[in-house]
């Protein structure tokens, strides 16, 4: 499979390119299979070692087996893991469960908001202690300038407008029509003051790709991807108010490359399971521009 060793070599390169030329560097980690599969590629780029703290954004609606998963290899792999958590907007009800809010405000108040205190260091950071083995407040008020994301351009349209290295504003939001142009593998890494930029080494990699991937390499997944019987497999993860299964019989790796490679989910998007996609009228352009993932 030389296309999958060509988009191993790109995506380690952007991912090095990134440790040399941006300072106060972080990863987000979603727990799904794209973010975890960029995991497993950082640690290939730096010999087994992630040389950048890893953030999670835990919205407190996350499917339980998610966080088990997150806090499992985080011990196995000794990862520098961190979370953010805008507990004061669970602390008001300001969530899509409690009815107070739409879905489209849910996400911006439990993931957007989470997201850009966590990286200004202005919120509520968790960073997990390997001797306690458990979470403590994380006291450190380290900014970071730029933040790497397992995004790819065939999962959702506003994807697509992506350049590798994206530059976010003083206010968090993305001016998609003022973004620099990319040739070859010159990518831009001069930052303004205030500024963050968002790194994206997945971004040539399609859904088959990635599954092809995880399959030669072994990469440990979450369970939630595979049918456990009732037909039912998650193709995306989210939080469990917004995210629901779809209809398949794939029970491991290979099953789900059939599927995928005989076209039986052409007629279903990747993110149908996504309800504040449709919401956000049918994909997450609006919510993207304002500081979504």
């Amino acid at each position: 499979m030389k296309y999958l060793n060509d988009l191993e070599n790109k995506s380690i390169y952007i991912l090095r390119e990134a440790y040399a030329n941006i300072k106060n560097l972080a990863m987000l980690w979603s727990i799904g299979k794209d973010s975890t599969v960029l995991l497993w590629l950082t640690r290939k780029a730096f010999f087994g070692h992630v040389p950048f703290p890893l953030i999670h954004i835990d919205t407190a609606y996350k499917i339980p087996e998610m966080i088990k998963y997150r806090d499992k290899l985080t011990k196995k792999w000794k990862l520098n893991m961190i979370y953010g958590i805008n507990e004061k907007a669970l602390a008001v009800k300001k969530t899509f469960k409690s009815g107070n809010v739409n879905r489209i405000e849910c996400c911006e108040n439990l993931k957007t908001k989470a997201l850009e205190d966590t990286l200004n260091a202005s919120g509520s950071r968790y960073k997990f202690n390997h001797q306690t083995g458990k979470y403590h407040l994380d006291k450190s008020k380290e900014v970071f300038t730029g933040i790497i994301l397992g995004i790819r351009s065939d999962e959702e349209g506003s994807r697509s407008k992506e350049r590798y290295f994206s530059v976010r504003d003083k206010n968090n939001q993305w001016r998609v029509g003022e973004q620099a142009p990319e040739f070859w593998d010159q990518y831009n890494t001069d930052l303004p003051p205030k500024e963050h930029v968002r790194i994206h080494p997945l971004l040539d990699w399609t859904e088959l790709n990635i599954w092809e991937y995880i399959e030669r390499e072994k990469i440990p997944m979450v369970s939630l991807y595979y049918n456990k019987g009732q037909g039912l497999r998650y193709r995306s993860l989210g939080c469990y108010p917004c995210t629901f299964p779809i209809k398949s019989k794939a029970k491991n790796n290979k099953e789900i490359i059939k599927e995928l490679k005989l076209g039986k989910l052409k007629n279903i998007a990747e993110r149908s399971g996504r309800a504040q996609d449709k919401d956000d009228n049918g994909g997450l352009e609006s919510l993207r521009r304002r500081g979504y993932m």
